[in-house]
């Protein structure tokens, strides 16, 4: 071999040896790099081990706490059903002794007086017309080991539900048939018919109602970063505080327990604010809170001498009556949830006449 070929494969060797896939040297940031790898590698592995032993134990409990419960209801039925049939053993072998004996039948015990009394105060019904008015609610006709009485307690207690009241929906939950809005139009006096002043104490409920409703509709639809700020809290707590106000005048109105005077007054707040003459309502409101009480202000009594017209801070007092109707706690608070609905209604309904609006 001569030299020029012993030099080609000398390089061909040298070359091939010199691979540049292959590295000789690592750098210490890729090193700790997968080693970073490595370790997360090996935390999510042991987080996903632990989450499944959660998981295991959790079912586990889950299934022991069934198991326990199941257990402790058949204990309770298994002890129940042998308790009745110990006491029924035991009231045959008294019987058939009393018998023979001729003694007195044996009176009833506390479960059989229960059964029998089950079914409550009324007029009993025979099995075939129970069993139907029973198939009408939609309801099986007999449960297993129930007896006629317990039936017909469950019939009544079936339409009892069906009879009780249904509530309203909105903001105030009540009993009274709200009227639409087209028939919410209230008179300007008080009606002296038994039916059109029920009709009229309707009106009243749904007006507010629908006030309220509006009220709250409004709060909801306020972006959040307004809802969140201190002036957006504080037309949610008015909102609240007129809402809490204004129950005692729903339950007044469900039982037709409102005073004459404050009748007619809260109808000519209402009947001037759908007229939209808030500034009117505004002066009816005061009319009915302050009246015609004498508010002293300042130092009424300088020197020995009474001044004149000093007497008449205690007229009403005299006479037996009320000042003012804000001495009462409840009404004052009724009151105050009239004026806070009135100063909603007047930007959700403006008037056309600006000199109308309140403040």
């Amino acid at each position: 071999m001569d030299f020029a070929s012993l030099m080609k494969s000398q390089i061909s060797s040298a070359t091939a040896k010199s691979d540049p896939k292959e590295k000789k040297y690592l750098r210490r940031a890729d090193v700790e790099a997968e080693r970073q790898a490595a370790y997360a590698r090996e935390q999510e592995e042991r987080e996903k081990q632990k989450e499944a032993k959660r998981e295991q134990k959790r079912k586990r409990e889950e299934e022991d706490a069934d198991r326990n419960a199941a257990r402790e209801a058949k204990k309770k039925r298994l002890a129940e059903e042998s308790r009745k049939l110990a006491q029924a053993e035991a009231e045959e072998e008294e019987r058939a002794r009393r018998k023979r004996l001729g003694l007195p039948e044996l009176p009833p015990t506390m479960d059989t007086a229960a059964d029998e009394n089950a079914g409550g105060d009324g007029d009993d019904i025979p099995d075939e017309k129970l069993d139907a008015k029973l198939r009408e609610l939609g309801e099986p006709k007999m449960l297993f080991g129930e007896s006629h009485k317990q039936r017909l307690k469950r019939y009544r207690r079936l339409t009892a539900a069906a009879l009780a009241p249904t509530l309203t929906q909105g903001p105030i939950p009540t009993s009274l048939v709200l009227v639409p809005e087209a028939e919410m139009k209230v008179p300007s006096s008080v009606p002296t018919d038994e039916a059109e002043r029920a009709f009229l104490l309707r009106q009243l409920a749904s007006y507010f109602d629908m006030v309220l409703s509006e009220w709250s509709l409004a709060l909801s639809r306020r972006p959040k970063e307004v809802k969140e700020s201190f002036a957006g809290r504080q037309a949610a707590n008015s909102f609240i505080a007129a809402r809490d106000n204004l129950v005692p005048l729903f339950r007044k109105l469900e039982s037709a327990a409102l005073d004459n005077a404050l009748l007619s007054s809260v109808l000519e707040i209402v009947h001037l604010a759908q007229l939209k003459r808030y500034v009117n309502a505004n002066d009816a409101y005061l009319r009915l809170s302050i009246g015609k009480a004498a508010w002293p202000i300042g130092v009424t009594m300088v020197g020995i001498h009474e001044r004149s017209a000093r007497e008449k801070l205690h007229e009403t007092e005299k006479a037996g009556g009320k000042a003012h109707i804000l001495s009462d706690e409840e009404t004052r608070k009724m009151l105050q949830g009239i004026k806070r609905c009135l100063s909603f209604a007047q930007t959700r309904w403006p008037p056309e006449d600006n000199g109308q609006l309140m403040g």
